[in-house]
C-alpha cells in the first residue's frame, strides 16, 4: 500500500511540476546533492561511478572539505589542522558538477531548489546531506570568549576554535577545566568528553594533575546513550577524579571574571556559576533553518529531515533520500553512522530509479571512537536499539586499547579519505560478519 502510494505520489508529482508554472532552470540533472560534506561526497562518489559524467550535481559553498572526527586529536596537539582538511575540488568525484553555492529553498513538489545566487537547478532525484548548524550565539558571551585569545575558552566542533584547545592545555597550570555538553544533539556526541580525558591525561603526565579539578557537565541524564559503555566511562571518571555532573547546561560564559553559569535542566530557576581556568564549551546545533523554511513536508517536530529509518527515504516525497547529520534518524551522528547509511542509500535509490522498492535496510550502526588518552581508545560500535555492534570479537571493545587508539590516529584518517569519500567504503558490516564467521547481524 505504501509502495503503490509513493507511485501515485511521484505520477501526480511530475504532473503538478510540468503543469505549473516553474522557472527557467539554470542546471538539470538526474541526482542532485545537497552538501558536500562526508555523506554527500560519498554518495556523490558512488552515484558518479554509476551514472557516469554530467548526471550528479553537488552544491556545497566550502573552498575546503574537512575530516571532522580528527579534530579531537588537533585539540590535543596530537596532529596539525592541515591534516584535516583538503580542497573541497579535490575531493568531490570529477564526473561530479560542483555548484560553489548555498541553498536557499528546496522545492520539493516541483523538483528543483534555489540557491543563493538565484541559480535554480532541477533534479529527478535528491540526496539531502546538509549537515547540522552549530549556534555559538545561543549561549551568551560564548562567541566573545572564543574569540578572545586570553579566555582560555575553546571548542573542538570548529577548525576556527579548536587550535585554542591545545594551547589551554598547555597553559592549563591550576584552577579548574570544565568540559560541557549542550541541551540538543550534536555531532559525535562522545566528543566533548574525549576533549576532558585527553586533557585530564596531558596535565597527569605534566605533573600538574593535583593542582587542576577536572569538571564534565553534560545536559543528558547519563554519560553516554549505551549503557554497555557508560558504565565504564563512569568508572573511568572515578578513577581519574573527574566530577560528572548530569543535566547541566552551560547558558552563560563571562571570560573576563573567567565564569561559566549552568542551568539544571530538571530545576531551571537553579543557576550555578564556576570559576574556571579551562573551559571547553560546545555550542547547541540545530538542523539547518531551510529545511523547514522549504517545506514543513520535509521536515520532523525538530526541523531535521524526516526520512524512513530503515530505508532513508523520505516519507512523503519518494524521489527524496537523506544521510547524515541533517536527518531525523534516532542514531548518533558521526562519520562512521554516515558510512553505514551511504550503502543502503545507495541501493535504495537505485531501486527507486528502476521502479522497485527500496528493500536495503539500515540498522542504525554508528560507532564513537572514545579517546581516553594518548594512547588509549575505546571503541563503542551500536545500533538503533543501543545495543553493541562490535566488529572485533577477540577483544572486550569497552576496554581501553592501545590498538584502539593507532585506528582512530591513523588507520581511519586514511580510510576516510582513500576509501569513503571516494565511494568504496560502507563501514565494517562485511568485515564484521567475516571476522564474526557470519554470526553478527
Amino acid at each position: 500500500m505504501a509502495s503503490l502510494h509513493k507511485k501515485i505520489f511521484t505520477i501526480t508529482n511530475l504532473g503538478l511540476r510540468f503543469a505549473s508554472t516553474s522557472p527557467n532552470f539554470d542546471h538539470s540533472c538526474k541526482v542532485l546533492i545537497l552538501g558536500g560534506g562526508t555523506g554527500g561526497c560519498s554518495a556523490a562518489a558512488k552515484f558518479c561511478y554509476k551514472l557516469g559524467k554530467g548526471n550528479v550535481i553537488v552544491i556545497d559553498p566550502a573552498d575546503k572539505h574537512y575530516y571532522q572526527p580528527l579534530l579531537t586529536l588537533i585539540g590535543a596537539g596530537v596532529k596539525q589542522l592541515e591534516a584535516a582538511s583538503r580542497p573541497m575540488v579535490s575531493v568531490l568525484p570529477k564526473k561530479a558538477k560542483w555548484i560553489q553555492d548555498s541553498v536557499s529553498k528546496i522545492h520539493p513538489c516541483n523538483n528543483y531548489v534555489t540557491t543563493d545566487m538565484g541559480l535554480n537547478i532541477s533534479y529527478e532525484y535528491l540526496i539531502v546531506a546538509l549537515g547540522i548548524e552549530s549556534h555559538f550565539e545561543k549561549v551568551k558571551g560564548l562567541q566573545e570568549a572564543l574569540e578572545n585569545p586570553r579566555s582560555g575558552v575553546s571548542c573542538n566542533y570548529s577548525a576556527n576554535y579548536v587550535e585554542k584547545t591545545c594551547e589551554n592545555m598547555s597553559n592549563l597550570k591550576e584552577g579548574n577545566a570544565i568540559f560541557t555538553f549542550p541541551n540538543t544533539p550534536v555531532k559525535c556526541a562522545g566528543a566533548p568528553l574525549k576533549a576532558c580525558y585527553l586533557t585530564e591525561d596531558y596535565v597527569r603526565r605534566a605533573g600538574r594533575r593535583d593542582k587542576v579539578n577536572f569538571y564534565y557537565r553534560t545536559s543528558l541524564p547519563v554519560i553516554f546513550s549505551v549503557k554497555h559503555y557508560a558504565e565504564k566511562l563512569l568508572k573511568l571518571c572515578e578513577k581519574r577524579n573527574i566530577d560528572v555532573g548530569l543535566k547541566q547546561e552551560l547558558i552563560e560564559v563571562n571570560h573576563v571574571t573567567k565564569e561559566a553559569k549552568f542551568r539544571q535542566i530538571d530545576r531551571p530557576l537553579e543557576i550555578e556559576t564556576m570559576q574556571y581556568s579551562m573551559l571547553h564549551a560546545v555550542p547547541p546545533m540545530s538542523p539547518p533553518k531551510l529545511l523547514a523554511e522549504s517545506s514543513k513536508d520535509l521536515v520532523d517536530h525538530a526541523g531535521y529531515l524526516r526520512i524512513n529509518k530503515a530505508t532513508l527515504q523520505h516519507d512523503i516525497f519518494p524521489n527524496i533520500y537523506g544521510i547524515g547529520d541533517c536527518t531525523n534518524l534516532p542514531t548518533s551522528k558521526t562519520a562512521a553512522a554516515a558510512a553505514g547509511q551511504v550503502g543502503v542509500l545507495y541501493k535504495n535509490l537505485s531501486s527507486t530509479m528502476s521502479g522497485k522498492d527500496s528493500s536495503s535496510k539500515y540498522d542504525g550502526y554508528t560507532s564513537c571512537p572514545l579517546v581516553t588518552g594518548f594512547s588509549s581508545c575505546i571503541l563503542a560500535e551500536f545500533d538503533y536499539d543501543l545495543q553493541p555492534l562490535e566488529t572485533f570479537p577477540l577483544i572486550d571493545q569497552s576496554k581501553e586499547h592501545r590498538s584502539m587508539y593507532i585506528m582512530k590516529k591513523d588507520l581511519m584518517p586514511f580510510l576516510y579519505w582513500y576509501g569513503m569519500v571516494r565511494g568504496h567504503w560502507s563501514g565494517p558490516n562485511i568485515l564484521r560478519k567475516m571476522l564474526h564467521l557470519g554470526q553478527s547481524k
